[in-house]
């Protein structure tokens, strides 16, 4: 089986796969189609079409990921399962659990781990904040506080968090969410 992974999930993915020891074998695709995810879609046909002729089976581990229901076109199209959600934070914190958070307080920015450990570079430079900061307040100024859907949080990863939340001026939350629900989902998906 192939699982085209959304790059964000590719390595926990990865590792959940390796830990159950499911014939799977994962292929990402890069984490920076969330920046444009109008391009989501094709990228999961084009990989799905490539990979069909040498698996049994394919499936596709992102959520709706921003598309809008372009994904699922193309997935009932194609004859593809895919992980529920409408992004990875629910399979992280738990779709019930995140909608609380954010009817709580309707200005949260979510960090996972892939977002806090490439913050500088998928942020930062991608928006262009390197250059030009004060673009800050344009991007972040109706939001009132980033919470860390913390997966395997430790002291590096903690004080990553940190400086991600200060370089965007909001006060940063953690949330310890496990890998469990993500691994939840990719059973569902692969078994």
């Amino acid at each position: 089986m192939a699982l085209i992974a959304c790059g964000a999930i590719a390595q926990p993915a990865a590792r959940a796969v390796a830990r159950h020891g499911w014939p799977v074998d994962v292929h990402p695709l890069p984490p920076l189609l969330h920046n444009a995810p109008r391009k989501i879609s094709g990228e999961v046909r084009a990989l799905a079409e490539r990979l069909r002729p040498s698996y049994d089976a394919v499936v596709v581990g992102y959520a709706d990921c921003g598309t809008y229901g372009a994904l699922d076109d193309v997935c009932e199209e194609l004859g593809l399962a895919r992980l529920p959600g409408l992004h990875c934070y629910d399979l992280y914190a738990g779709p019930d659990r995140l909608e609380q958070m954010l009817a709580e307080q309707p200005g949260t920015y979510l960090f996972t781990d892939f977002l806090v450990r490439s913050f500088a570079r998928t942020v930062v430079q991608e928006l262009g904040l390197d250059r030009y900061p004060e673009l800050r307040d344009d991007y972040f100024g109706s939001y009132t506080r980033v919470v860390w859907l913390a997966q395997e949080p430790d002291d590096e990863l903690r004080a990553l968090a940190e400086e991600a939340a200060t370089a965007i001026g909001l006060p940063l939350e953690v949330v310890a969410t496990g890998q469990s629900g993500l691994e939840r989902a990719l059973a569902d998906l692969v078994t």
